[in-house]
C-alpha cells in the first residue's frame, strides 16, 4: 500500500510538471505563415476532420501539402482525427477547412495541451510505471525513485509540452514493447512496437533490436520444436497489427505508396537544422551537401549507419538476454541519429528513452546523457521561449536524479570497471561546458558575420557527448555478462 501511495504521489508530480511547462509558449505562437509544430498538429486534426480519407496524404486544392502536410504513419492520422471529433463538438472553429489556419487562443491551447497529457496518461506513463516497479531491481524505494526520475525526464515533457507534439504516443507503445518483452509476453511486445512503428516512423531506430532480440530466443529455443512456433505466432502478429492500421489506404496501392512516399521524404536533404550528428558536424569542416550529390549523401548514411549499428545487433542475435536488450536499444538508437538521413534535433528523445531503462543499473552515465540530450535542443527551446522551463526542468531533473538514485556514491559494477570515479570528473566538466554554453547562448550576441555560432557550438558539443556515450555503451554491451544486481533472467 505505501509503495503504491509513493507511486501515486510521483506520478502526480509528473503530471504537474507537465502541465507547468504547458503553461508556456509553444512553437511558432503567432509567427505567420507556417506558425510551427502546434499548427501543424492542429492543421492535421482540421485536414483529418474535413476531408474523404483517400485525400489525407494527397496534394489537392483543399490539401496543400507544402503547408504542413501529414508526414507520419497511418496511426498519427488516426489519432489527429479523434482528437478533431473532439474539438468539432467543443469548437468547431477549431477545426473548421480553411478558416481555422493558424488558429490560436486560450481555450484551443487548453484543449490542445490537454489532448497531450490525456494521451500520456493512457500511454506513456503506465508503461514507465510498470517498467519501474517489475523490471528495475532493487528495494521499492529505488525503484519509485527511478521511475521519479524517469518522468522527470526533461527532455521529452519540454518538447511534448512546450514546444508541442506527441511523441509520449510513440514512446510510450515503444515503452509497452519493451515491458512486454521483459515479462515474457513475445507477441504482444512484438503488437505494440508494431503499434509505435504506425505511429512515427522514427521508430524504426529501435527496430533491429526488437527483431534481433525475437529472432536470438526462437532459435535459442530451437528452430524445429517451441523456437519455430514462437516465431511463427510473432510474424502473424506483426502481418496483423500492420494490416488492420493500413487497412483503410490497402485498397488502392497506389493510395498506400503515396503514403509511403510522403513518411519517407528522402529529397529532404541529408540533415536540417543544427542537429548534434555527426553530419551536421562534419559539415562545419566539410560541405558534405556542396561535394556529394543527394543519392551518395544517402548511400554513405545508409552505410555508415549499418555498421555502427551491426555490432550491437549481432551481439543481442547472439546473446539474447533482456540486458543485452536494453544495451542494443540504446546502441541503435544512438547509431541512427549520428549517422543516419534527415536527423531532426528532437529524433535524440528516441536515444533518451531506451537509455532510461538503464538508470537503476548505470545511473551516472545515463543521467550525464540525458542532460546532453536536453541541452541538444537549446537552440529550439530559446526559439520557442522556453528558457525558463529548460532551466528549472533541468535542475529538478539533475538535483533528484543523483539524489534519489545515489548516481555519485553508488555505481555499479560495470561503471566500476570502466573507471566510474575517473569519468566523474569529466562529467562534471562537461555538465559545466553545457552550463557555459547555455549561459552564453542566453547573454551574448554572436558576430554579424558567425550568426549560427552558438548553434554549431551547441550540436557541435553536443554530438561529441552522444559519440562518447555511443561508444561507452557498446563497450559496456561487449564487456562480458552484467552483475547479479544488472542481470535479467532470459524469457
Amino acid at each position: 500500500m505505501q509503495t503504491w501511495t509513493l507511486v501515486s504521489i510521483c506520478v502526480l508530480l509528473g503530471v504537474v510538471t507537465r502541465w507547468g511547462v504547458s503553461l508556456n509558449s509553444y512553437s511558432g505562437a503567432g509567427k505567420p505563415p507556417m506558425f510551427g509544430d502546434y499548427e501543424a498538429q492542429r492543421h492535421w486534426q482540421e485536414v483529418t476532420s474535413n476531408l474523404p480519407l483517400h485525400e489525407w496524404y494527397v496534394n489537392t486544392t483543399d490539401n496543400d501539402l507544402n503547408y504542413w502536410g501529414l508526414d507520419y504513419p497511418p496511426l498519427t492520422a488516426y489519432h489527429s482525427w479523434i482528437c478533431a471529433y473532439i474539438a468539432k463538438i467543443i469548437n468547431p472553429e477549431w477545426v473548421e477547412l480553411h478558416r481555422s489556419r493558424g488558429y490560436e487562443s486560450p481555450a484551443h491551447k487548453l484543449f490542445m495541451r490537454a489532448t497531450v497529457l490525456v494521451a500520456d496518461l493512457f500511454i506513456y506513463i503506465p508503461a514507465v510505471v510498470l517498467y519501474c516497479l517489475y523490471l528495475t531491481d532493487g528495494s521499492s524505494k529505488k525503484k519509485v525513485s527511478t521511475m521519479f526520475c524517469f518522468l522527470l525526464y526533461p527532455g521529452l515533457t519540454l518538447i511534448d509540452y512546450g514546444h508541442f507534439q506527441y511523441n509520449g504516443v510513440s514512446l510510450g507503445f515503444f515503452l509497452w514493447g519493451a515491458v512486454a518483452l521483459g515479462l515474457g509476453w513475445d507477441s504482444l511486445g512484438s503488437m505494440a512496437f508494431c503499434l509505435a512503428l504506425n505511429y512515427k516512423q522514427m521508430e524504426l531506430y529501435h527496430a533491429l533490436p526488437f527483431f534481433c532480440y525475437l529472432l536470438g530466443k526462437c532459435i535459442k529455443l530451437g528452430l524445429i520444436g517451441r523456437g519455430l512456433f514462437l516465431l511463427v505466432r510473432i510474424a502473424v502478429t506483426v502481418l496483423v497489427t500492420f494490416a488492420l492500421c493500413w487497412l483503410p489506404f490497402l485498397s488502392d496501392p497506389d493510395q498506400a505508396l503515396q503514403v509511403v512516399r510522403r513518411i519517407f521524404p528522402v529529397a529532404r536533404g541529408l540533415f536540417e537544422d543544427k542537429v548534434a550528428n555527426a553530419w551536421c558536424s562534419l559539415n562545419v569542416l566539410i560541405k558534405i551537401r556542396s561535394i556529394l550529390s543527394s543519392d551518395s549523401q544517402l548511400y554513405l548514411s545508409l552505410a555508415c549507419t549499418l555498421l555502427a549499428v551491426l555490432p550491437s545487433s549481432i551481439r543481442l542475435l547472439a546473446r539474447p538476454t533482456f540486458w543485452q536488450f536494453k544495451l542494443a536499444l540504446v546502441n541503435s538508437s544512438l547509431a541512427f541519429f549520428l549517422f543516419s538521413y534527415q536527423v531532426h534535433e528532437k529524433s535524440i528523445l528516441l536515444a533518451a528513452l531506451p537509455a532510461c531503462l538503464l538508470l537503476s543499473d548505470l545511473p551516472l552515465t545515463v543521467i550525464w546523457f540525458l542532460q546532453a540530450s536536453t541541452f541538444s535542443m537549446l537552440p529550439l527551446f530559446l526559439k520557442d521561449g522556453l528558457l525558463v522551463p529548460y532551466i528549472v526542468t533541468s535542475l529538478a531533473f539533475l538535483f533528484f536524479s543523483i539524489y534519489l538514485l545515489s548516481a555519485l556514491e553508488h555505481c555499479s559494477e560495470e561503471e566500476l570497471r570502466l573507471g566510474a570515479y575517473h569519468k566523474l570528473l569529466r562529467y562534471t566538466q562537461l555538465t559545466a561546458a553545457m552550463a557555459g554554453l547555455s549561459i552564453v547562448s542566453v547573454v551574448l550576441v554572436p558576430p554579424p558575420h558567425l550568426p549560427d555560432l552558438f548553434p554549431v557550438l551547441v550540436s557541435t558539443t553536443s554530438f561529441l557527448h552522444f559519440l562518447g556515450t555511443f561508444i561507452y555503451f557498446n563497450i559496456v554491451q561487449f564487456s562480458g555478462s552484467p552483475s547479479r544486481r544488472n542481470q535479467k533472467k532470459n524469457n
